[in-house]
């Protein structure tokens, strides 16, 4: 893979997840974290919604359908992940008694990138 092309889908990563924000935060979520990482992975996005705490995992494809749909990249192995990291979360916050909700929102860009098509599925996984 080129430096090009990786710069390119890093950004559309990056325009899908300030997208990604902003929806949720619409409909009223309050963020709080953004890429979390720690030494398993990383999670999108932490927000919590009407007392439950939502891990958000966020996918952004181009128009192309070559690859599927961004939300069917969301396999049992990254599934699997999310959940591990999610678990190294609430233990450094100490969150135990929290509920919890894994989410993903699915980001479908057209190609001028104006119109893009946003799907958000509570309790994916």
């Amino acid at each position: 893979m080129t430096i090009e092309r990786k710069d390119r889908r890093k950004e559309l990563g990056a325009a899908g997840e300030e997208m990604a924000v902003q929806l949720l935060t619409d409909k009223g979520y309050t963020i709080s974290s953004r890429n979390w990482r720690c030494r398993v992975g990383e999670i999108d996005i932490v927000a919590e919604s009407e007392g439950v705490l939502v891990f958000v995992e966020v996918r952004t494809r181009n128009s192309s359908r070559s690859f599927g749909m961004a939300k069917e990249s969301v396999d049992y192995r990254k599934q699997m992940k999310v959940r591990e990291a999610a678990q190294y979360y609430l233990a450094r916050y100490k969150l135990y008694d929290r509920r919890v909700r894994f989410d993903v929102l699915s980001i479908q860009m057209n190609q001028m990138h104006d119109r893009p098509l946003i799907e958000h599925i509570e309790g994916a996984f």
